[in-house]
């Protein structure tokens, strides 16, 4: 009886520990993964003037264009690889688009620009526009 608990409380700690370490979904589409990287790179976007902060164009919509854009700090980043990830994330939605069939607006998603508020880039608003 001993050895049957022993055995049960054994496999239960190799399950729950299992489950834990999951790699993420196989069925997570690139542009999710892809977008995840992108956040991961920009990080907190850390700046201390309006002149280290862009915005990126992520996304696609159906009928052409970005689905949006982020801010970012050129702060210790490295600009090409932002670029380069936006790029094949953009690219990889278009893609997922195409083979779903999904229909956006089709509204122009203008680029709001960035500006440094409170230590990070934001995307700008009417009152931190410059």
């Amino acid at each position: 009886m001993k050895l049957h608990r022993l055995l049960a409380s054994t496999f239960t700690c190799i399950a729950i520990t299992s489950c834990a370490q999951t790699p993420p979904a196989a069925d997570e589409a690139e542009s999710a993964r892809l977008a995840r990287e992108l956040r991961t790179l920009i990080g907190p976007a850390n700046c201390s003037a309006d002149t280290q902060c862009r915005t990126v164009p992520v996304g696609a919509k159906a009928c052409g264009g970005p689905a949006g854009y982020w801010a970012w700090s050129t702060n210790g980043i490295d600009e090409a690889r932002v670029a380069d990830l936006a790029t094949r994330q953009s690219a990889a939605h278009r893609r997922e688009i195409a083979a779903s069939g999904m229909q956006s607006n089709c509204a122009i998603t203008v680029d709001p620009g960035a500006a440094c508020v409170t230590g990070r880039c934001q995307l700008a608003t009417p009152a931190s526009a410059r």
